[in-house]
Order: C-alpha cells, then sequence, then structure tokens
C-alpha cells in the first residue's frame, strides 16, 4: 500500500475570469512527511497561459539548496512586485492619454 502525500501548502487559481474561456492559472504546493518534514520532497510553482507552461522547482534537500530556494522564490515577488508597478503605471498612462484624446475630435482606444 502507497501512502498519501501530505502537502503543507497547496493552492490553484485561475488567472483570467471565467469568461474569457482561457486555461491560465497558478498552482504551487510544498510536500511535507508523515512524519515531518521532507527535505526530499516536491516543492514547485507551476504557471500556465494559454499553450505555455513552466514549472518551478525549489529543492530543501541541504542547507545550501533551502537557501537557493528561498532566494529564488524571494527574487520572483521582488520582480513581480515590480513589474506590476511599472504595468500600472503604464495603464494609468495609457488611460490618461485616452481621456485627454477623447477631449479632442480625435478617440484612441
Amino acid at each position: 500500500m502507497t501512502r498519501k502525500t501530505i502537502y503543507a501548502f497547496t493552492k490553484r487559481a485561475f488567472l483570467n475570469p471565467a469568461s474569457t474561456h482561457q486555461a491560465s492559472y497558478i498552482q504551487a504546493h510544498v510536500q511535507t512527511g508523515h512524519d515531518g518534514p521532507d527535505k526530499w520532497g516536491d516543492n514547485r510553482v507551476t504557471i500556465a497561459d494559454c499553450n505555455r507552461v513552466i514549472q518551478l522547482e525549489f529543492f530543501l534537500g541541504s542547507k545550501r539548496e533551502r537557501r537557493i530556494s528561498l532566494a529564488k522564490i524571494d527574487l520572483l515577488i521582488k520582480i513581480l512586485t515590480q513589474f506590476r508597478a511599472a504595468l500600472a503605471g503604464e495603464i494609468n498612462s495609457i488611460e490618461k492619454q485616452s481621456v485627454l484624446v477623447t477631449k479632442g475630435t480625435k478617440v484612441i482606444t
């Protein structure tokens, strides 16, 4: 009899509204053991967008690898946060431009 895998964390969320019919999602899990932490467990983040899928693994087998895994997720969070700020700024600029042009004779969408 095989033992069921236990996860300390598991989460899946769809990235687009259902109305778009796009299969974009993020799934993440951290595996743990039946008798305590599992340094050989499967720890990964999967990001899918339409036909593209990437999987990022976070190995915990050694002290060095644990430090590397935390640094990897920290860097991803930092870059995604910066990307979000830049994206929001670009959206704001586009919206302001659209409002200014709408007041004139030409409309840009």
